[in-house]
């Protein structure tokens, strides 16, 4: 199995910077695509930034690609997603995920989910 942990939530004002990290640990040969996610309160879970560990290939969503950085440490089985200019929108549960194709991964179709950090952006 598969284990992910996340960290660097915190409770930040508008125009702050945070970075996230997710670490995966056990059969990390079990997954081919990892990301991140959110889910803002009353709101469904959205797809945040990926990357396929063979190619590195990224994937981000229209809504924070002008914000935020995602990044790789493959040798640490660890994704960061810097989150930059933070606005209350922002505000949400981040939670990092893996899966076996970007598809899947678009489709909140994942195979593992973290335990998720609060991210609090204050106006």
């Amino acid at each position: 199995q598969v284990q992910l942990a996340e960290s660097g939530g915190g409770l930040v004002q508008a125009g702050d910077s945070l970075r996230l990290s997710c670490v995966a640990s056990g059969q990390t040969s079990a997954f081919s695509i990892m990301g991140w996610f959110r889910q803002a309160p009353g709101k469904e879970r959205e797809f945040v930034a990926a990357s396929t560990r063979s190619l590195g290939i990224q994937y981000i969503a229209d809504a924070v690609k002008d914000r935020f950085i995602f990044s790789t440490d493959k040798s640490k089985n660890t994704v960061y997603l810097q989150m930059n200019k933070l606005q209350p929108a922002d505000t949400a549960v981040y939670y990092c995920g893996s899966s076996t194709s970007v598809g899947r991964m678009k489709n909140l179709d994942v195979d593992t989910w973290g335990q998720g950090t609060q991210v609090t952006v204050s106006s």
